[in-house]
């Protein structure tokens, strides 16, 4: 009688993956994004409030998010390689200096993107000699990144732009990017919106901002996305770059050189939040260098990589969280965010129904008390104060932190201490 092979068994059989994780990455994505536009539409619709469906808001939202977006890419390949950067607001004070500084003298937007590369690079070199070559704290080494980023352009803005513009806060004018559209789509696109058809109109004005008043920054942040998924997980140097965020040691032991990828990690982080700066500098409201003009987004580019789950697709949608918030509040005030809270209640509702459908009460009962109370807000004003809706990014940023924090799974050896020879 012959017995059944059981060598190749390691484990009990794991259950199959049913319902919506069984789908690919890119189809959750697109079902996210429809009930997203879905949702915009049907509260536009309920409300009045064109303006969140519209393509004036989009085109806002694109140019607030890519500095956001940038940041993010930084601090993706700086954590990726085990390496904390809460200095990406000081390399991103860096590169609107640089790249003011740079516009300015060689007269050409491309220069500036330059300029704010090399010097967001140059914070990122001396966050990596702080924390891989001296074991510096990466916290500590971060906020003092931020701080004499601010320092240093203080005192060259004072030195170099002061005789020129009489302001030692402010730089001349710069050059900016010429804009351009995607036709004739574009134009079909703007043709429906006019036509205020519900729903179809809304894609129409989402989709038309999306592909109009583009400048090639705004596809170069667009295109890094899908180049850093590539380089970081699809090529062997990806892989070892990752390795040394979770296993360093074990990374060294199969002959990685695990100080020079964390440095070049971190010098490319530094690169990216400098070109992110660069974007602030280039934005068409305020084409040069102003002190102060960063506001906290390269904190906020790092909750977006922190809500993406330390991955390209999520800091994206993070980024175009943030991005949307932002515009909608510039571009219609109070009333939009007020509308928006309408659909923040619908939204939890629908949290709760689905929470119920799986049978968790304890998530039901409280994504249903957060409806009812966003809801209870909605009705009792009619408008949000400007002085807050201001602030709307950094409330959404608390509130997608404190939502995304209960999947969060960072790289294992972030933030950790490494010598050459720990493994011996």
């Amino acid at each position: 009688m012959t017995t059944p092979n059981t060598s190749t068994r390691t484990g009990p059989a794991q259950p199959a993956r049913r319902g919506f994780s069984s789908l690919p990455g890119w189809a959750r994505s697109a079902i996210v994004v429809g009930i997203g536009v879905g949702l915009l539409a049907l509260v536009a619709t309920l409300t009045g409030q064109v303006q969140l469906t519209s393509s004036g808001t989009t085109q806002a939202a694109v140019r607030l998010l890519l500095p956001i977006l940038f940041a993010a890419l930084g601090g993706l390949w700086a954590e990726r390689a085990g390496v904390i950067n809460i200095g990406l607001e000081g390399m991103m004070i860096l590169g609107t200096w640089g790249a003011a500084w740079a516009g300015y003298t060689f007269a050409s937007p491309y220069a500036a993107v330059v300029g704010g590369l090399v010097f967001g690079a140059l914070g990122g070199l001396l966050h990596a000699v702080a924390t891989v070559s001296f074991g510096v704290n990466h916290i500590v080494s971060g906020v003092a990144i931020t701080l004499l980023g601010m320092g240093v352009t203080k005192y060259l803005s004072t030195l170099i732009f002061f005789p020129v513009s009489q302001n030692p806060r402010q730089s001349p004018p710069v050059e900016g990017f010429e804009t351009f559209s995607v036709q004739p789509l574009a134009g079909w696109l703007a043709a429906v919106e006019r036509e205020q058809r519900v729903l179809l109109s809304d894609v129409a004005g989402l989709l038309g901002g999306l592909l109009s008043g583009l400048t090639p920054l705004a596809v170069l942040g667009f295109a890094l996305v899908p180049i850093s998924y590539y380089v970081l997980w699809r090529t062997a140097f990806g892989l070892r770059l990752r390795s040394c965020g979770e296993n360093p040691v074990a990374a060294e032991s199969l002959g990685v050189n695990v100080f020079s990828y964390k440095y070049l990690a971190v010098v490319v982080s530094g690169a990216l939040a400098g070109i992110g700066g660069a974007a602030l500098t280039l934005n068409p409201g305020q084409l040069g260098y102003l002190e102060g003009q960063t506001g906290g987004r390269g904190y906020i580019g790092l909750a977006a990589m922190i809500f993406g789950n330390w991955r390209p697709g999520g800091l994206l949608a993070g980024s175009a969280l943030f991005g949307y918030v932002d515009g909608l509040q510039l571009r219609a005030g109070g009333e939009a965010v007020h509308a928006l809270l309408y659909g923040v209640s619908i939204l939890a509702v629908g949290a709760a129904v689905l929470w119920v459908v799986r049978r968790n009460w304890r998530s039901a009962a409280i994504s249903l008390f957060a409806g009812a109370a966003v809801y209870a807000i909605y009705y009792s004003i009619d408008t949000v104060p400007r002085e807050f809706a201001s602030y709307a990014p950094q409330i959404v940023t608390l509130l997608v932190l404190a939502v995304a924090s209960q999947r969060l799974r960072p790289p294992a050896a972030i933030g950790m201490e490494f010598r050459r020879g720990e493994g011996d």
